[in-house]
């Protein structure tokens, strides 16, 4: 590989999470220390990537922006402590901070009544703070609730036949009768907000938010159900309050993100849509590192078929190949073939596995491990 070992004199670390082991930064730190080993001339830069899900705030944060903690209502309605990130009057908000799986008790879902209501405490969080953009990163959630828990936090009623306030979560939107978003905080008409989502499923059906993510959060086939008709009925009667585009809305790719807070971001707070890849890495400013480096090492802890489906390396490789760079990448798991990887503009991938067998010790040790695979790298691409 001697002619790739002339070129590669300036490496861009653009790797996520490797998730349950080591974080975006720690993945890039142990990179450049295994890089160095082989290679100590060879410059390194890292942009810690994330695409919108669990991890986002954490690279928006490393690339400069100024970490913010707001205290607001949890997925079961307690209250939680949820960071965001703002620079420059951009804001970078992670649903999954508020309302989303890790913030639980082990073993415990609520699939019918969690609530989106901190996701919009955030955004509330963020129009205070003055910003005047705000990427909205959302996965990872704990709920199915079709974004309504964040409209209410941000002025929305959503009303039963009798004119009370339903309750949290998806399965009482079934008993929605009016909805009213003329109370949205009006700052909303002010502000750019962009869903930035790797999931393009519609809100309801058989690729809709509870059928396709509501088992991972609890949900039995017959919550999936309850869940399905709760989420179609909500956005008919959003149709008839606000208007014919909300229920056309409810089909839009992106809407069943988050269980459903893609629907509530783009008929209530006028979101676009925008996969959260691409968004992070205008944010992050991933294009001018990129024009400075000469070899792309991306990665994250499985490279696998989803990999390939807006994920962060599916994202970087993209945008490296447009720009006439080779990507190499690092996983904990490796489960596409070469030519898939090819396909992707991945010229090679290295897995923990192949320094260490053990998956166990893979997953317990990962810094060290990826540290030596590290090296492998410069051993086969970087000048000695």
């Amino acid at each position: 590989m001697a002619d790739a070992a002339q070129a590669a004199r300036h490496v861009l670390i653009a790797a996520d999470k490797f998730k349950g082991s080591l974080t975006a930064v720690q993945v890039a730190q142990r990179v450049t220390a295994g890089l160095h080993r082989v290679a100590p001339e060879v410059t390194v830069e890292s942009v810690p990537v994330a695409d919108g899900g669990d991890g986002t705030v954490a690279a928006a944060v490393a690339a400069g922006f100024e970490r913010r903690e707001t205290r607001v209502t949890g997925p079961l309605g307690e209250p939680v402590t949820a960071a965001w990130a703002l620079r420059d009057g951009t804001a970078v908000v992670e649903m999954a901070e508020a309302s989303g799986l890790q913030l639980l008790p082990e073993g415990v879902f609520a699939p019918l009544t969690s609530t989106t209501y901190g996701s919009g405490e955030l955004i509330a969080a963020a129009l205070d703070a003055g910003a005047r953009s705000i990427v909205f990163g959302v996965g990872g959630s704990a709920t199915t609730d079709g974004g309504a828990g964040m409209l209410s936090a941000l002025g929305a009623r959503f009303l039963d036949a009798a004119g009370e306030p339903v309750g949290p979560g998806g399965a009482p939107l079934a008993k929605v009768a009016s909805a009213d978003l003329s109370g949205l905080d009006p700052r909303l008409a002010e502000v750019e907000i962009v869903l930035a989502s790797d999931v393009d499923n519609p809100l309801t059906g058989p690729k809709g938010a509870p059928a396709v993510y509501g088992p991972q959060k609890g949900a039995t086939p017959e919550d999936v159900a309850e869940l399905d008709a709760a989420l179609g009925h909500f956005a008919k009667v959003l149709g008839e309050c606000v208007g014919p585009r909300a229920l056309e809305y409810a089909q839009s790719p992106g809407a069943g993100a988050a269980g459903g807070i893609g629907y509530g971001a783009l008929v209530g707070l006028g979101a676009s849509f925008r996969a959260g890849i691409e968004v992070m890495l205008d944010v992050l400013g991933f294009a001018p590192a990129l024009e400075r480096a000469t070899l792309v090492i991306t990665g994250e802890g499985s490279l696998d078929e989803q990999t390939l489906h807006g994920k962060a390396p599916a994202g970087v490789a993209a945008a490296a190949r447009a720009a006439g760079v080779d990507v190499i990448a690092v996983c904990g798991r490796l489960a596409l073939p070469p030519e898939a990887l090819g396909r992707a503009g991945i010229r090679r991938a290295y897995a923990l596995t192949d320094v260490e067998p053990d998956v166990a010790r893979c997953i317990a040790e990962a810094g060290p491990i990826l540290e030596e695979l590290a090296a492998r790298v410069g051993a086969d691409f970087l000048p000695g």
